[in-house]
């Protein structure tokens, strides 16, 4: 049952004196005065209130009834309903005869006042719950699927429609209120219309988006997304799309994997605001590999491969020799193409690679060789 408070019974008290020039009680279910136009009478128990719900009718007291109840005054006590259940009182002072006109009128206003109250406590009562789930479900904090889906259900929440994770934050610039205010106006260009959108704030400058992974209601295509995304900064003021950055993670098939699409979005998010700082916008698609490596940095594999580049860095104090690997790697080792882009002559192209090979121990004419050196500088930009 739904029980009245102290604030709500003021709040019914200072809406309907607004209609007339009488003093209001809001009494709770024990007959308790928790609302009133006369402060001084807060708290007291008002006996014509308990009679009230005792006989569940509309209790008249005239002035010669006065003596016989405690805490009372003349006037009419009409009992509040929810639900079909009495959760209090509500008080008119004055002759009951005239009052008796509009009664019934203060108390349906009342009655819409506790069920509007309520309706909105659900409605963020739902929306904490929710917003609890979905980061239980980003941090991967469950063990049975079951489970995940029997409280997927009282929350109305299809736990097998296929999802992919969003990542949107926002650039502090050292204002923290500035960030969230500008979040909160995100979310709800995000909710509406609603999309089936899963939403959740992960701190105050961060927002997690679990979106409808199938747009086209087949398959996950990732430059359809890219495109959702585009939309929704085109509907967002200039001036408020330039803080934000945008990135979309990697798509799972199975619904309890939503915490590694999470996973992917944040590194890309990482990966895209480290190497393209002008964008705001960032797909796991462009920065996959650095997004899978990452997770070899503190296993002995990611170290190995790590080893002769980082030689290379620690011989390279004014990056040249780092430069002239990564064209020769854009260029899949074509010479002529890299020392056109490096503009240095080919002699002094094959200098700089014979002197790379000596210091890390790589042969660059051998494919697997190359291909440590290229995962060995991935490693290395992930780590910095």
């Amino acid at each position: 049952m739904y029980l009245l408070d102290s604030p709500l019974a003021q709040q019914i008290v200072d809406r309907t004196m607004a209609i007339i020039g009488h003093n209001i009680n809001v009494m709770n279910n024990q007959g308790v005065i928790l609302g009133s136009g006369d402060k001084n009478r807060i708290g007291s128990v008002h006996e014509g209130a308990l009679l009230a719900i005792s006989q569940n009718r509309t209790v008249k007291i005239h002035q010669g009834t006065i003596a016989s109840l405690q805490g009372v005054k003349p006037g009419i006590n009409l009992p509040l309903h929810y639900q079909g259940e009495i959760i209090g009182v509500i008080g008119i002072t004055g002759e009951p005869e005239p009052l008796m006109a509009f009664g019934k009128l203060l108390k349906m206003s009342a009655e819409m006042i506790v069920e509007q109250a309520n309706s909105i406590e659900l409605a963020q009562w739902q929306n904490r719950q929710q917003e609890e789930f979905i980061l239980q479900l980003i941090k991967g904090e469950y063990q049975q699927l079951e489970q995940l889906s029997t409280r997927a259900e009282r929350l109305g929440i299809d736990l097998t429609m296929p999802r992919v994770a969003a990542v949107i934050q926002v650039q502090e610039e050292g204002n923290e209120s500035s960030a969230k205010s500008l979040l909160k106006q995100v979310l709800n260009l995000l909710e509406t219309p609603s999309r089936g959108n899963l939403i959740a704030m992960t701190s105050m400058t961060e927002l997690v988006i679990l979106k409808p992974a199938f747009l086209d209601g087949k398959q996950w295509r990732a430059e359809l997304e890219s495109q959702r995304i585009d939309q929704l900064l085109k509907r967002i003021p200039p001036e408020m799309s330039a803080q934000l950055n945008i990135a979309l993670g990697h798509y799972f098939p199975r619904p309890e994997d939503i915490h590694r699409s999470y996973q992917t979005a944040k590194e890309t998010l990482r990966f895209g605001m480290q190497m393209h700082p002008t964008q705001n916008k960032y797909l796991f698609e462009d920065y996959a590999l650095l997004v899978m490596l990452s997770g070899l940095q503190q296993d002995w594999r990611g170290q190995q491969l790590l080893t002769p580049f980082q030689k290379l860095v620690e011989h390279d104090s004014n990056q040249q020799l780092r430069k002239t690997l990564s064209a020769y790697l854009n260029h899949f080792g074509d010479q002529g193409a890299c020392a056109k882009q490096l503009y240095i002559h080919r002699n002094t192209l094959r200098y700089r690679l014979d002197k790379i090979s000596q210091i890390t121990g790589v042969e660059l004419s051998n494919l697997n060789g190359l291909l440590q050196l290229y995962l060995g500088q991935a490693l290395f930009t992930s780590h910095t």
